[in-house]
């Protein structure tokens, strides 16, 4: 496999687009078709016969565009790949997506089963369900796709697919070896993915990484992703009397469990957000040449802040931007007694919180995870990893069981990488616009595992809409993202970079 290095120059030819309106459009109907029929097959991660069965569709969708497929043995779940026939005078793109899916709860729905595609317009006061037979030759590119994983991931594994149908129908030569690796475990960390990528290494072999998942930046305007965060968890429970106990009898006798977690989370933040722990922070600076890639990103505080209906934000970096350079804490669950009509007059005998620990290139989870039980310990806890005995309930003022989760790791492309500046190029020429480069995105993806293993730089180019509401009831996809990945995937794919 030839490496192709440009660091003196970038000359990009790019072919774009002798393809017009017309012919994306044909290819966009037929992308609409095989989405549906994809999205037909359910894919809970928590599934494994679900897995299986996208798989098989997979393997006949590729072999259909001449890929050569294998479906690889994992730990757990296996992954899909595919790949052309290598030719060594070729630089080797490898393209990360995943098959699996979020779980759903069909109620929560606006729609009868979440795995049959409604097609939806937005009528300003909410969207109306529109029969497929309305599509025609001039499909509205407003309309919209609703079904689990029509954004996240299928539909832009449909887009790569009718891209290569495009291609092929245009007679253009692909000036790249181009491998994919499908995961179908990334809705739940991905755990054998790093032994996976060590086990197939010469297999993945490639000059650079794209990811094709998350969302386009919301102005809608092509956009590249040089990093994102990794994440790790905590599950904490505090104890109180071993049965709810009435709060009539025992109120203000019994050590209530509520009171303590919260007296103990409250503690880990201040007023402003900012994490409190010493050290959490460690590492992170941010120059001017980095702030002014992050000021470039056209975000507006106050229209995050209308969307989402708060006031102000939490002062942790002087905006979004800034804020995603540095490891979060968050409490993403809660949970004591009863509430709502439920709610009982009790002591609670445990208060749990879930939260997550969102990475950045700078910090190591398991590090992070220290840092929070190092400050639980001196709260004056008595840390355990299981249900206390009687013994030891006697024994200590404050309990707490800590619950550890698995580190995946965050990454960081430098956004000079001339893999990033041809992709940044090829989208800039593709759609006539200014390409939003953005250091690092919220999100996870379990990339630092090719990174390391593999020596290659990797970059996100997400095709999606922002408001896509993944892993969310009414999850959609735009008509209009599938041209413009297939656009966009066109553009990567026919260019040469020498």
């Amino acid at each position: 496999m030839k490496k192709v290095f440009f660091l003196l120059s970038l000359l990009l030819t790019t072919s774009i687009f002798a393809q017009d309106d017309m012919a994306i459009k044909s290819q966009v109907a037929h992308a609409i078709t095989e989405l549906r029929d994809f999205v037909a097959i359910p894919n809970d991660a928590l599934n494994a016969d679900d897995i299986d069965d996208n798989i098989l569709w997979l393997k006949r969708k590729f072999g259909e565009r001449g890929f050569n497929t294998a479906v690889l043995e994992t730990e757990n779940l296996p992954l899909f790949f595919a790949a052309f026939p290598i030719e060594d005078d070729k630089p080797t793109i490898l393209v990360y997506m995943h098959l699996d899916g979020q779980s759903v709860d069909p109620s929560k729905w606006d729609q009868p089963n979440p795995y049959d595609v409604v097609l939806k317009s937005n009528e300003g006061d909410g969207f109306k369900t529109i029969p497929f037979d309305q599509l025609d030759d001039d499909i509205n590119y407003d309309w919209r796709l609703f079904g689990r994983s029509t954004s996240d991931d299928k539909g832009p594994i449909v887009m790569l697919l009718n891209t290569i149908d495009l291609l092929k129908k245009e007679g253009k030569e692909i000036p790249f070896n181009i491998k994919v690796i499908l995961d179908g475990e990334e809705e739940k960390s991905s755990k054998p993915l790093p032994k996976a990528v060590k086990q197939y290494r010469e297999l993945l072999e490639a000059d650079f990484l794209v990811i094709v998942d998350g969302p386009m930046h919301s102005s809608e305007e092509p956009t590249i992703v040089y990093g994102c965060r990794g994440i790790t968890t905590l599950t904490l429970t505090t104890f109180g009397p071993i049965k709810p106990q009435h709060s009539g009898h025992y109120g203000n006798y019994a050590p209530n469990p509520g009171f303590q977690l919260a007296q103990l989370l409250s503690g880990m933040k201040d007023t402003d957000g900012r994490v409190t722990i010493p050290g959490y922070y460690d590492g992170i600076t941010i120059d001017d040449s980095v702030k002014e890639v992050l000021q470039s990103v056209p975000d507006s505080n106050e229209a995050i802040a209308e969307k989402l209906q708060f006031k102000s934000a939490e002062k942790v970096g002087n905006s979004y931007q800034e804020a995603l350079q540095y490891p979060s804490l968050n409490i993403r669950g809660l949970g004591s007694g009863w509430v709502g009509d439920k709610a009982r007059t009790i002591v609670p005998e445990s208060a749990t919180a879930e939260l997550d620990l969102r990475l950045v290139v700078e910090t190591d989870g398991n590090r992070l995870k220290k840092l929070v039980k190092n400050y639980i310990s001196k709260q004056g806890y008595f840390i355990v990893d299981h249900v206390p005995s009687k013994e030891e309930r006697m024994a200590h003022e404050k309990i707490v069981k800590v619950t550890e989760g698995s580190v995946t790791d965050a990454f960081r492309t430098d956004l000079n990488n001339p893999y990033g500046q041809f992709l940044a190029q090829t989208l800039k020429s593709s759609f006539g616009k200014e390409v939003i480069q953005i250091r690092t995105m919220g999100g996870t993806v379990p990339i630092a595992a090719f990174i390391n293993e593999l020596k290659i730089p990797a970059f996100v180019v997400p095709m999606v809409n922002a408001d896509n509401n993944q892993h969310s009831p009414n999850e959609n996809l735009k008509i209009g993202q599938l041209a413009y990945g297939i656009k966009a995937f066109y553009g990567i794919l026919s260019s040469s970079m020498n």
